[in-house]
């Protein structure tokens, strides 16, 4: 069975609502996961916000959710960590690079144009590197950073919108820019099974 992670800031809008969305697909398609969810800068026990609670029971699910900040068990419990934005994943790669190999933002992982992916893959392990070489006192090739600069400039942008004390109209947006790339995930699950 696959773990999911999904991660955001404060896990009161965004990765709860993957989470539950997620959870709720992959058991109506039969497809066997554990979700879970987190926030780079969360604190324990604060409840989703409203309309983040409104918008999942409109897609009929009735979960509890609290907030539970990011933590070394919680990566090394997923097969899959998924931010929902790229400066999400960034403190991801900064605080556990080890995990450089299971990070993806949602949207990246569910494309699927090849030419993206690779350009992605060579980033994420250039990022890596930087960091490494930065914990170790080590200072950045010039080349390199051009590189990591020619590859952000070609790589669309990835993040999911913030709701975070809009309307819930502005949530309900963002449950559907959620939903489509988990029905992609979803797809590339089911492919990879």
């Amino acid at each position: 069975m696959k773990h999911i992670l999904f991660v955001c800031t404060g896990n009161t809008c965004r990765s709860p609502m993957a989470e539950g969305m997620l959870r709720q697909m992959a058991k109506d398609r039969g497809i066997p996961l554990e979700v879970r969810s987190a926030g780079v800068a969360a604190s324990w026990g604060v409840p989703i916000s409203r309309h983040a609670e409104s918008v999942l029971r409109d897609h009929e699910i009735q979960e509890r959710f609290t907030s539970s900040p990011l933590d070394r068990e919680g990566v090394e419990w997923a097969d899959l960590i998924l931010t929902l934005t790229t400066s999400h994943k960034s403190h991801v790669l900064r605080h556990f690079p080890e995990a450089v190999e299971r990070v993806y933002t949602l949207k990246e992982y569910a494309e699927n144009d090849p030419e993206i992916l690779a350009d992605l893959q060579e980033l994420d392990q250039l990022t890596a590197s930087v960091e490494l070489a930065y914990a170790l006192g080590e200072h950045m090739d010039a080349r390199v950073q051009e590189r990591i600069h020619q590859l952000r400039g070609r790589i669309p942008v990835f993040d999911i919108s913030d709701p975070f004390g809009g309307s819930k109209q502005d949530y309900e947006e963002t449950a559907e820019e959620i939903h489509t790339a988990l029905k992609r995930l979803l797809d590339k699950l089911e492919d990879e099974a």
